[in-house]
């Protein structure tokens, strides 16, 4: 089954389940739906960062400025930065079209997070703000794409963006294999393998998409393994697409983020030396703002030509959201020490991230704990991607049925519990192995119950099924 047969299949059907658990309580063998098949948040109970929210709602109701109340409602450093983001807006207009790019000022505020973060120059002029992150990849696609003899490297598993993005441009995927038993390790070796492959076939490799940390699979990329891969970029003439999303989303204490921008700028690269382009959103991290559809990408190393490309491109949508630019501006320029929000921020932040790595762990070691599962460790991101070791008996009975193994799974799992994960044939996967995505979104509280829920499943499914 593929992941659009997933989509069309398994999601409807948890719906409909949970509008039969809405008029039937006792209807079913589980009191609720409990999703774990994607990475939205706040729609699992995660609250907003009061800062962000604050500064939003002043700037979209500039008129509250102007009252007296609002000094008691709301934080003086959320007011302060409401206006100085109004006065970057032409005539303070959030409602009005952008810069095809994005707010002028608020790229300049992009920038210079970016080059906080980095310790490297950064410029607004290289910022293109977009309605999340997706539609930056899309553009970068279509760019780069001029027919079917034109390949993008992506691996394997991947988030499924990236193959339909590929697909939909007219172009050829190229799959590289990450390496389960290191890790979800990315081998320089195995690049060169497939495009060495691809370039036999007469393809024209152009580009080289990382995700890191990795979806659906964790991990964090160590700097050494970073700066290998911009050699090979270099080497191999490949634009570097950096999917750096899930940046915040750090569990492990001997792991950090590196931007490959600033890898790239340690090892003495210059814009003239490597294209690289990096995505953000505002849809992950600690804030997890995913209907504010708010992202930007930041574009290096292109020539005149090819940036006013991508400019016409860009200006195809007008602007993206003012909401979403805003938010983008925000996440890369939180508040600092000696700000009044600063404390009550930084406690909503770690709150969630350290909540988070225990969900991580509660799961990874519940996983670990059954027969016939596998699961590295989530050192970023939002996801588990368990290996499933299925007896001979449930492959043949998928088979039957005609589904892939690990989406026959998926189904019996959200039957019996509740439960919505995704089947790794979604993402790709090695052949004859068998994958589920699992979110760690759910909330805290809820984390003993999808537990104690699988592992009674899944129990019962190894048994019902053994060789």
């Amino acid at each position: 089954m593929s992941n659009t047969e997933y989509q069309l299949v398994l999601l409807p059907y948890s719906t409909n389940l949970e509008q039969e658990l809405h008029k039937n309580p006792e209807s079913l063998p589980f009191d609720e739906i409990l999703y774990c098949n994607i990475g939205n948040p706040h729609s699992l109970g995660q609250q907003p960062v009061t800062f962000f929210r604050e500064v939003l709602s002043l700037c979209d109701h500039p008129a509250l400025l102007d009252k007296s109340e609002t000094h008691a409602l709301y934080s003086s450093d959320a007011i302060e930065r409401a206006w100085q983001i109004l006065e970057k807006i032409p005539g303070r207009a959030t409602g009005a079209y952008s810069h095809s790019q994005g707010v002028k000022g608020l790229r300049d505020e992009i920038a210079a997070g970016i080059a906080a973060r980095d310790g490297f120059h950064a410029s607004g002029d290289n910022i293109f703000l977009t309605d999340g992150a997706s539609p930056a990849v899309h553009m970068m696609m279509q760019l780069l794409i001029r027919s079917e003899k034109d390949g993008i490297l992506c691996p394997l598993p991947q988030y499924p963006l990236y193959s339909a993005s590929i697909a939909l441009h007219g172009g050829s995927f190229v799959p590289y294999f990450l390496d389960e038993e290191t890790g979800w390790g990315l081998e320089v070796d195995e690049l060169k393998k497939q495009v060495d492959e691809a370039r036999s076939k007469g393809i024209t490799v152009r580009a080289l998409v990382v995700i890191n940390p990795g979806n659906p699979t964790g991990q964090v990329l160590a700097e050494e393994n970073q700066k290998k891969i911009v050699e090979f970029c270099k080497n191999e003439g490949l634009v570097l697409l950096a999917d750096e999303v899930y940046q915040e989303n750090i569990y492990v204490e001997d792991k950090q983020f590196h931007s490959f921008k600033k890898i790239a700028r340690s090892m003495g690269y210059t814009d003239d030396d490597l294209p690289l382009v990096s995505f953000q959103s505002v849809s992950k991290g600690y804030y997890g703002e995913c209907g504010k559809r708010g992202g930007y990408m930041e574009v290096t190393g292109f020539n005149a030509d090819v940036r006013e490309q991508i400019y016409k491109v860009a200006s195809v949508n007008l602007c993206s959201n003012i909401s979403g630019q805003i938010l983008s501006s925000l996440i890369m320029n939180p508040p600092k020490v000696g700000d009044e929000s600063y404390e009550s921020f930084m406690v909503e932040r770690d709150g969630i991230i350290s909540s988070l790595a225990r969900r991580a762990k509660a799961l990874e070691e519940a996983f670990n704990s059954l027969e016939g599962i596998t699961c590295n460790k989530a050192e970023g991101a939002m996801y588990l991607f368990p290996r499933l070791h299925l007896p001979q008996k449930a492959i043949g009975a998928a088979q039957a049925a005609g589904a892939a193994p690990d989406a026959y799974y998926a189904l019996r799992l959200l039957q019996a519990t509740g439960i919505v994960v995704v089947p790794g044939s979604g993402f790709g996967q090695a052949p004859g192995t068998y994958h589920f995505r699992c979110t760690i979104l759910p909330q805290e509280d809820k984390i003993p119950a999808i537990i104690s829920r699988f592992k009674e499943f899944h129990e019962k499914f190894m048994d019902e099924f053994r060789d």
